[in-house]
């Protein structure tokens, strides 16, 4: 096939328009061809009077080669083959074992079950039928279940945000993320929206759909099942155990992918007492930051602020302070909510959540300082964990121990005083709110960074300073503090068959990327198995 990049169309483009520009692109009439495939679609709205979008465009032609050696000196076309992800198959007897059922766990198992290896998945979560119910109980009367909530569950912590899809990494297999993610019930778009998203009513769809498509596959997945324990034998995993309705029960395992999540807290604590090679990781924590998504289109988008071509527009900011740390937005939820994200009795956290419209009064996104292992004050490996924990009580206590969430104005936030009322914007955040400044819960360097950073950002986005903006804490789970060290197997340094794997181990951040590490620990699951039995 040929690829075409940098197509550019206005706004109100058709299908008709499309087809003019490939063929002047390509010196061919619209009989030659054959197969138009749209693999990106972008906006470029640097020029606020000339926004348009950019396309990449995979064509099959008659004459393929004779329309590459026309166009030869245009470095825009090139020649691509239409590649394929495969599967190795494994002919092992043996079902290993996945423990967590988000995005790492799910393409895990997916791969494990497309390899004829019919793995059994624990997850400690609820089915997400269950999940939701029990999510939405938590917004409205504010009773967490700790096995079962925004963290926990059937599709992991993904499952209720924005769903967004795009990564920073560059890798092969997230064409088959995406495709496994449209087969499931996804929208279509996701396969060439440049920053493809689901959105959290999708995705609780997508997520089921996935799950049978396992269980077809000859998958076993069991809920409510809480890995608790494992045994080795040599250094070489043995089995695990896990506790479910009431009951502990031991399953043997010599190869097993742990797709914890990064809130899997007692999980690492026991990890740790059983000296699995656990180190500090760099992460990040701050609040949400709302304002009004009318606000947020017309600054990024000017006269086409409204445009339904565009929908709800999205920002991406970060800079670097004279105090020597960073300030970025995080996971921005056009058009979206702030929601109750907490996994542990006492304990608040929040995060942002979008519908696949996008179409919510309010923007919003995790506003985040970098925090360094420096700052943990400790040498534990899960020091991150223990500051997180930390921040999370003191928030909790300080909106009034009932899972409100502290939220505050800018402009008072920046003047240091505390909000009375709110202006024009109002906080998403259920089951309420408390008027409380970050002050009373974060470190005093995380203040300071916050407020010189919003002034700077405001600079690059106009507005995202404004007085009413209001910021909700605390964000503490962007990614883990912890990273779970393994060789070049994908074992857990020191010990055969046991292989730590996406977001919870440290080595993913976001769904795209956690659901790539799964695939990756899969595949060398996979090869492992089948040396072994070729060595037997």
């Amino acid at each position: 096939m040929i690829r075409i990049q940098n197509i550019r169309l206005n706004l109100d483009y058709t299908e008709l328009d499309l087809k003019k520009a490939i063929g002047r692109k390509l010196h061919i009439p619209f009989e030659s061809m054959l197969e138009i495939i749209i693999r990106k679609r972008s906006v470029d709205a640097r020029k606020k009077d000339n926004i348009s979008f950019l396309f990449t465009i995979d064509v099959k032609a008659s004459g393929e080669k004779r329309i590459l050696q026309k166009c030869s000196k245009d470095k825009d076309i090139s020649l691509v083959a239409d590649k394929k992800y495969k599967v190795a198959i494994c002919h092992s007897p043996e079902r290993p074992v996945v423990i967590g059922f988000g995005p790492a766990g799910m393409f895990a198992s997916y791969v494990l079950a497309k390899a004829g290896l019919r793995p059994i998945v624990l997850e400690r979560g609820c089915p997400v039928e269950e999940r939701a119910q029990h999510v939405n109980e938590f917004r409205t009367t504010g009773i967490l279940h700790p096995e079962s909530n925004v963290q926990f569950g059937e599709g992991g912590a993904g499952t209720f945000s924005d769903g967004k899809l795009n990564t920073g990494i560059k890798d092969e297999r997230i064409r088959f993320v995406l495709e496994t993610f449209a087969q499931c019930g996804a929208p279509q778009e996701i396969l060439w929206q440049a920053k493809p998203h689901i959105g959290t009513d999708k995705l609780q769809e997508t997520v089921r759909n996935f799950r049978n498509l396992i269980q077809t596959l000859g998958g076993e997945i069991h809920f409510h099942a809480k890995f608790t324990d494992f045994t080795l034998q040599d250094n070489q995993l043995v089995s695990v155990r896990y506790l479910q309705d009431n009951q502990e029960k031991e399953i043997s395992a010599k190869h097993v992918i742990l797709a914890l999540g990064h809130s899997a807290r007692d999980t690492l604590e026991m990890l740790y007492a059983k000296r699995i090679s656990l180190a500090q990781k760099p992460f990040a924590m701050g609040v949400r930051i709302e304002h009004l998504q009318e606000d947020i289109n017309k600054a990024l988008y000017g006269k086409f602020w409204n445009h339904e071509a565009l929908g709800s527009a999205d920002y991406k900011l970060a800079v670097h302070l004279k105090n020597g740390r960073s300030l970025y937005t995080f996971c921005m939820c056009p058009g979206g909510e702030v929601i109750a994200s907490a996994s542990e009795t006492g304990r608040l956290t929040v995060n942002g959540m979008s519908y696949f419209k996008r179409d919510g009064r309010n923007a919003n996104s995790a506003l985040l300082v970098g925090i360094t292992p420096e700052d943990f004050g400790s040498e534990h490996p899960l020091a991150g964990m223990f500051l997180q924990r930390e921040i999370e009580e003191k928030a909790f206590r300080s909106a009034g121990s009932n899972y409100y969430a502290p939220v505050i104005c800018v402009k008072d936030f920046l003047h240091r005083r505390e909000t009375r009322k709110f202006g024009r914007i109002r906080p998403t955040y259920t089951p309420g709110t408390a008027f409380v400044s970050p002050d009373k819960y974060l470190p005093s360097y995380m203040c300071e960074t916050l407020r010189a950073g919003l002034k700077e950002m405001d600079k690059r986005l106009k507005g995202f300073a404004c007085d009413d903006a209001v910021l909700t804490g605390v964000e503490t789970r962007s990614s883990s503090p912890v990273r779970m060290l393994r060789d070049e197997n994908f074992y857990s340094t020191g010990i055969k068959g046991f292989y730590p794997c996406g977001e919870g181990a440290g080595y993913a951040g976001g769904i795209t990327s956690a659901s790539v590490d799964g695939i990756r620990c899969a595949e060398a699951l996979i090869k492992n198995l089948n040396e072994e039995n070729y060595h037997a």
